[in-house]
């Protein structure tokens, strides 16, 4: 499998899952706009803690399990 360079996050913005906690805990973030990549973020550390990226179908394919109701 190859490897994809990592974007640069410094200015990404980011929107916060509407499955989560909407009183600012246990929720994830993504950024959008970065073309075949989804990066993905814990909003209790947004800026101490790691991000992750993902291939953009790969996201996708796990999006669209949760939203059938498939437990993963």
């Amino acid at each position: 499998m190859e490897r994809a360079s990592r974007p640069d996050l410094t200015d990404a913005a980011w929107r916060k899952s509407s499955y989560g906690n909407q009183e600012g805990g246990d929720c994830v973030e993504v950024a959008d706009g970065f073309p075949g990549v989804v990066p993905v973020r814990d909003s209790k550390a947004p800026h101490c803690g790691p991000a992750l990226v993902f291939p953009a179908a790969s996201w996708s394919s796990f999006t669209g399990e949760l939203k059938a109701g498939r437990r993963l």
